[in-house]
């Protein structure tokens, strides 16, 4: 006869009761600690913590759930506050994903990884315990605490505005690089052959297509990436006017400025537009700007901002359903889903200014 050993179950990893043996509580306390830390004192609640971390102990949602009842909340997790600018990419992101949860009769839970360690390890008690039925993500990387990744809960999960799949986790997109390489071109067709291109957080999924389309761009049309000028500081997006701003300074000191500025969001361009012809530099006459994310206040610029239009309402919507059809076992959510992005062209490009 096989001896078990402290912690463990044949064939399973440690149960509730080996956690509550180990902190010295009852089960009932394991199971409200991890689905409502709330409702259980600091000092037992990390005891609790450190007994499951100690242990190795992961829940399995979905068997909870079969114990409880269905829970009825869809979580979705932010890298950040919801401020991000003018562009609003992330509300209206939401506004799709609520509108579906909505409709299918779901709850929205919002969670923000850019606060403390504390919130990281909230946001994985309340998957692993069985609160949240499945996540939605818009951060570049997934909740992280001790031993445990979200990943690991038994829930499905989507990413959304940010590409995951090499991380495993289904993704909704839109068709960045191939949008920019488009725009790009429209820039070069109309004789614009040198480029100052205004980054965004550097190593970002979106910097990086974004900058890969225009050098795509540059590269078919035989100019190559040396026919761009590129300004990068390690700003996040939700900085974007501090560096439009701080771009449109370096670009008025050049002594030789390129005619066309590409900036990796609709707040960087903004702010450089802003900037440079409050120096006196003409737009579009001089120099051709543009942006990316299609945010709404840009057609009210003087000139009106042109740029790439990301479908984020869609995306939102899309990210719901597919993620509701895996809650629902009717179907796996798919690897990869792009959805095309459009240019909208609102005065402030022209073509390329006649050397002097």
């Amino acid at each position: 006869m096989k001896k078990r050993t402290a912690g463990t179950h044949e064939g399973a990893g440690p149960l509730m009761s080996d956690v509550a043996r180990l902190a010295g509580v009852a089960v009932s306390t394991v199971s409200r600690a991890l689905a409502n830390p709330g409702r259980v004192n600091e000092e037992t609640r990390q005891r609790i913590a450190a007994a499951a971390e100690q242990l190795g102990y992961t829940p399995n949602a979905a068997a909870r759930n079969l114990r409880v009842g269905r829970s009825d909340i869809v979580m979705v997790v932010l890298p950040g506050p919801l401020f991000y600018g003018a562009s609003q990419t992330v509300s209206e992101v939401l506004e799709g994903v609520d509108t579906e949860l909505t409709r299918a009769g779901f709850h929205l839970l919002i969670a923000n990884l850019d606060r403390d360690e504390e919130t990281e390890r909230h946001i994985l008690d309340l998957a692993f315990g069985g609160t949240i039925r499945g996540a939605i993500i818009l951060a570049s990387e997934l909740p992280r605490h001790g031993n445990r990744t979200l990943s690991d809960a038994g829930i499905p999960i989507v990413s959304v505005l940010l590409d995951l799949t090499g991380k495993g986790v289904p993704s909704v997109v839109t068709n960045e690089r191939e949008a920019m390489r488009e725009a790009t071109h429209r820039l070069i067709a109309t004789g614009h052959r040198h480029f100052y291109y205004v980054a965004g957080p550097i190593g970002n999924f979106h910097d990086v297509e974004r900058y890969g389309g225009l050098v795509e761009a540059l590269d078919e049309a035989g100019l190559g990436e040396a026919a761009v000028r590129r300004f990068g500081q390690s700003y996040e997006f939700r900085e974007g006017f501090a560096c439009g701003s701080a771009a449109a300074a370096e670009f008025l000191g050049l002594d030789e400025r390129p005619t066309a500025v590409v900036c990796c969001s609709d707040d960087i361009a903004i702010a450089f537009m802003h900037t440079i012809r409050r120096a006196g530099v003409a737009v579009p006459d001089e120099v051709s700007v543009m942006g990316f994310d299609g945010a709404a206040v840009g057609e009210f610029c003087g000139p009106g901002l042109a740029t790439i239009r990301q479908p984020t309402v869609g995306m939102g919507a899309t990210a719901a359903q597919g993620l509701l059809k895996a809650i629902a076992g009717e179907a796996a959510l798919a690897e990869r889903t792009v959805l095309a992005s459009e240019w909208l062209e609102r005065g402030s490009t022209a073509p390329a200014p006649m050397p002097r």
